[in-house]
């Protein structure tokens, strides 16, 4: 029998308030399917997208069919957002990877776009997803009031309340303080791991002009000048009694 969802409450009464702040760069910004007018704009929500669920999706990650239903009309921002939880990619690389209570925190910060309020909610949610499996956890999010609230059918999750007032800096993105791999299995993969991305710089060309003074230019002089003393140097010192080369001093004497 499935459990109801257990009850929670926030960890501040801030979270009840709306927040007052001055606009700034690192405040939200809302991408919807209703204000895009053209086929870049609905590129560009479909980016957000998955920029939110995974981040980054690479070109095997992306479902086609999925896309052409948005921008078609057949399914909403919501429904997209639904499958990609639901998806290959993220049970796999993701749910298969972490415990309840990992997968509970990172769908109410990827989906509400907050923190979890405590560890109350992930424990409520967990017992969700111990139930009702990840569809169930994923579909009850969905349906709650606070998404619709927030960012209803066609407005693509994100991250809520990133400036806070009376702190310098805002609050730390989901993708850093929740990364996709737990602990355990960063230890396994060998993270973290330093990946150039950007394109490498090649030396000018007169950086190839010779000025004088490298060996390389004397390198042929030197292979012409006839071997000296290699004979020697081949029989002699092998087989040298280095004891009787040394002088010794009698004691009689």
């Amino acid at each position: 029998m499935a459990l109801p969802l257990l009850q929670y409450a926030p960890t501040t009464q801030n979270s009840r308030v709306n927040p007052l702040r001055v606009g700034s760069d690192e405040d939200p910004k809302a991408v919807s399917l209703d204000k895009a007018i053209d086929r870049e704009d609905q590129n560009f929500v479909i980016e957000s997208a998955y920029r939110q669920i995974f981040f980054h999706a690479f070109k095997v990650d992306r479902d086609r069919t999925l896309e052409c239903q948005l921008r078609d009309g057949q399914i909403t921002v919501r429904d997209f957002i639904r499958s990609l939880c639901l998806s290959d990619t993220f049970t796999r690389s993701f749910y298969n990877l972490n415990n309840n209570y990992k997968v509970a925190r990172h769908l109410v910060e990827k989906l509400l776009g907050r923190s979890t309020y405590g560890k109350a909610e992930e424990i409520a949610w967990s017992a969700v997803i111990m139930t009702r499996g990840i569809k169930g956890a994923v579909d009850q999010i969905l349906k709650s009031q606070e998404y619709l609230d927030s960012f209803g059918y066609d407005t693509v999750p994100y991250h809520r309340n990133r400036v806070v007032g009376s702190r310098d800096l805002g609050e730390t993105p989901f993708n850093i303080t929740s990364p996709r791999y737990d602990a355990y299995y960063r230890g396994i993969f060998g993270f973290p791991q330093v990946i150039y991305t950007g394109v490498p710089k090649g030396y000018p060309a007169r950086a190839s002009q010779r000025r004088g003074g490298y060996p390389e230019d004397y390198l042929d002089m030197v292979r012409s000048l006839p071997a000296l003393r290699a004979t020697a140097a081949a029989s002699g010192n092998a087989g040298m009694d280095y004891l009787s080369k040394v002088p010794y001093r009698s004691i009689s004497r």
